[in-house]
């Protein structure tokens, strides 16, 4: 507990704002060694040097969402994210959707990617793999989700960037890649056709369409065939929140329809996920959240990590048992991910001084009952 913001030397807007990204030396990364294995270690991948997924048994990720405004909120998180994690090191981060407010980006070259991603993020150098939100794929109205096409310009900025992981719209990533039975396996999803704010006009994004249903096939099989001692499924959209945009089919109040109440979403995940992964990480809303492994949900525990620029508020009648949330502040949260167990680290972020304190920790040892089951 306490307070953990002590500065970096490397952390302030002045500083940073005209370093680019690509370009920027590893300032993290898991200490010097790692620094240097990311260094000499990055190949060439469609016209950049990626940084390379670890290659580890124990793991710190960087979790964050709704993050892309560009804004004093934005910088403040990632100020004191990457303090956090220069003191304690740092092989992975995740973004869980809205990168590009409000309405994502025009070209896989719009200089939003280095107003919103980049400069904010200079200097937290791992792979940050990433997921589409609502405002990635706005139509009309920003933040509607109503031109999932929109997306495929952050896909292509995968070729762009030495940090941003996007090679798809889902993916998944197992870490030590090449082990028989990886530590971690992280499976990226695609939520924003299956729970948009207008009907889907593109019938390739239908809630029914060729991409669901093919997204669906894709992780059942992926999660059935994977080894990995801990499965985390992460999307924009949470299943369970307490927050004011509810869980999965009753997002924003609403139960009836095929897009606004986020009941597509709840299918996929209770169809496919629960039950076969430790863990779904989301944001969407913009709070910090550690629910519980209710036993209706088999084990897997939902975590909803929204905050990095914006908060947003609890819902009148929150539904979900919680281990530990917060409502009303800016934050990220650290992942230490091992064989043995996976620790949870929230921290707040002060909005005016920008220092991170850590809120508190959470700590999961026990397997799926269905894969404990089947291994004894």
């Amino acid at each position: 507990m306490g307070t953990q913001g002590e500065g970096t030397g490397v952390s302030r807007r002045t500083v940073l704002a005209g370093v680019g990204g690509a370009g920027a030396a590893a300032v993290l990364g898991g200490g010097a060694a790692a620094q240097s294995a990311y260094a000499a270690g990055s190949a060439a991948e469609g016209g950049v040097d990626k940084l390379p997924i670890p290659d580890k048994a124990e793991l710190t990720v960087l979790l964050t969402g709704d993050a892309g405004t560009g804004e004093d909120g934005q910088w403040k998180v990632a100020d004191a994210a990457r303090a956090v994690c220069a003191r304690r090191g740092v092989d992975l981060a995740i973004g869980l959707g809205d990168n590009i407010y409000e309405n994502g980006p025009e070209s896989d070259t719009d200089d939003e990617f280095q107003s919103k991603f980049e400069r904010p993020n200079t200097g937290i150098d791992v792979p940050w793999l990433m997921v589409l939100g609502n405002h990635d794929t706005s139509g009309i109205i920003p933040g509607s989700g109503g031109r999932p096409s929109r997306g495929d310009h952050e896909v292509a900025y995968h070729a762009h960037s030495a940090r941003w992981y996007m090679p798809s719209r889902y993916y998944s990533v197992a870490v030590p890649g090449g082990a028989a039975e990886p530590v971690a396996e992280f499976f990226a999803l695609d939520t924003t056709p299956l729970s948009s704010y207008v009907l889907q006009t593109d019938p390739e994004y239908y809630w029914d369409g060729p991409f669901a249903r093919e997204q669906r096939a894709w992780l059942e099989k992926s999660l059935a065939a994977s080894r990995a001692r801990w499965k985390f499924v992460f999307a924009h959209h949470p299943l369970r929140n307490n927050g004011t945009h509810r869980n999965a089919g009753e997002y924003e109040g609403v139960t009836c329809g095929d897009y606004m109440s986020g009941k597509h979403v709840k299918e996929l995940y209770e169809e496919v996920a629960v039950g076969k992964a430790e863990f779904l990480l989301g944001g969407h809303d913009h709070t910090l959240q550690i629910l519980d492994t209710a036993a209706d949900y088999q084990g897997t525990q939902q975590i909803v990590c929204g905050a990095a620029a914006k908060t947003k508020g609890r819902a009148d009648e929150p539904s979900n048992k919680a281990f530990w949330e917060a409502y009303d502040t800016l934050g990220f949260m650290l992942l230490t991910v091992n064989a043995q167990q996976v620790v949870v680290d929230a921290y707040t972020v002060d909005p005016g001084t920008g220092e991170a304190a850590h809120a508190y920790r959470h700590t999961r040892t026990d397997r799926l009952p269905a894969r404990a089951a089947a291994a004894s």
